[in-house]
């Protein structure tokens, strides 16, 4: 019921109005879409992507860097984490672009107020309460374009709030439509719609029936297509299977969300970041694969980001602590430029330990928004970016 409190606030308006028979959404769309992949806590990247030939790399953290006879060897001098395994495949299928040293002008160390700063692409001075996803569905909003986002966790990112539209935050559709069926609540609405009363409560009222007609609509969609693909064990490899459906069935969202989380590897890191990154290949490896099947792939790009890196060294705990740039993974059957998109960072030229960016993150985000879901990246992003050439 908590959760259903929370939620009633985040339907979007792709939803209201739907009934049971749903609507076409995307009648005026180019039928393509985003799915998000967040890293909470902020991933090492250099032992993600390595630099197995780069002697800095290895003075920098004597008993934390990957022996170079154990890195899944990509090109360049950079190669995957042992735990990869399963990146490594998508990446010699030619799915996968890493964009190395992804960052911004005077990176924060903050994990929120990072996360912030990627969540609604500001500059590192400037405080939006719009997320970059969220204005992107405001610029397709009118009465014969409807559009949204699905966040598979219990609560919204910033992201994904728009000033009119946002995006929905659900883990389970079953579940979603069994508390908006509950009695009291079909009671509630039923008798609001015989009285009158003050407009802010007319809203919550209304508000509460188009989360039932939402959940409705989510919930007869979702019984087209149960996957029968095998996912690993764990939450983030079940999220990904509900994005599938989701996607299978016919629910014609621009965008998906979810996060894996735990990446804030202060301490014992190589075991703690080897488990995860080995459930985020593994995870990402049978979405990709059961969206092949349905022949829904080469219609999805998957972005991978984490809201900063770690700095070069490692620290006394077998750990590494906050730092800025990053890579990042973009994942599709219709890339034009797989493999390495740049250069490693340069471990000779740090910014006080750090790693610093060559390639704005909110580039990326106008490229996806321009390239692939047809979107005003200059009007959504404030016209501070210019596209990556040849990425798609």
């Amino acid at each position: 019921m908590s959760a259903l409190a929370s939620g009633m606030l985040l339907v979007p308006n792709f939803l209201h109005g739907l009934d049971r028979g749903g609507l076409s959404l995307l009648a005026n769309s180019n039928g393509k879409r985003l799915v998000v992949i967040q890293l909470s806590g902020g991933n090492d990247g250099l032992n993600t992507v390595v630099p197995y030939q780069n002697d800095l790399y290895y003075k920098a953290r004597p008993s934390l860097a990957i022996p170079s006879r154990e890195v899944l060897t990509l090109g360049k001098g950079l190669g995957l984490n042992p735990a990869m395994e399963k990146m490594r495949l998508l990446y010699d299928q030619g799915y996968v672009s890493i964009l190395n040293s992804v960052g911004y002008p005077d990176p924060d160390r903050s994990h929120f107020r990072s996360m912030d700063i990627w969540h609604s692409a500001s500059a590192s001075d400037e405080y939006l309460s719009t997320g970059w996803l969220g204005r992107y569905l405001d610029s397709l909003s009118g009465p014969s374009a409807n559009y949204a986002a699905i966040e598979v966790d219990d609560t919204l990112s910033l992201a994904l709030k728009g000033a009119q539209y946002t995006g929905i935050a659900v883990q389970d559709v079953k579940r979603f439509f069994q508390a908006t069926n509950d009695q009291f609540l079909k009671q509630a609405a039923q008798l609001h719609a015989e009285e009158h009363t003050h407009h802010q409560v007319d809203y919550l009222y209304k508000t509460l029936i188009d989360t039932q007609q939402s959940a409705g609509y989510l919930q007869e969609k979702t019984k087209v297509y149960r996957s029968k693909k095998e996912y690993p064990n764990g939450e983030f490899a079940r999220h990904l299977k509900t994005i599938a459906e989701l996607i299978a069935s016919g629910v014609e969202s621009r965008v998906y969300y979810a996060s894996l989380t735990g990446f804030d590897t202060h301490v014992r890191q190589a075991g703690q970041q080897a488990n995860l990154l080995r459930e985020l290949s593994e995870g990402l490896y049978s979405f990709v694969e059961d969206l092949k099947q349905q022949q829904e792939f080469d219609n999805t790009v998957i972005m991978v980001f984490s809201e900063f890196g770690r700095r070069v060294a490692q620290n006394a705990s077998n750990g590494t602590d906050h730092g800025t740039a990053n890579n990042l993974f973009l994942i599709g059957g219709k890339l034009k430029q797989a493999g390495i998109y740049n250069e490693g960072p340069n471990l000779q030229d740090l910014d006080q330990g750090d790693l610093r960016y060559n390639i704005d993150f909110r580039n990326i985000y106008a490229t996806l928004l321009h390239n692939w879901l047809d979107g005003n990246a200059a009007g959504i992003l404030g016209g501070k970016t210019q596209l990556l050439t040849g990425l798609m």
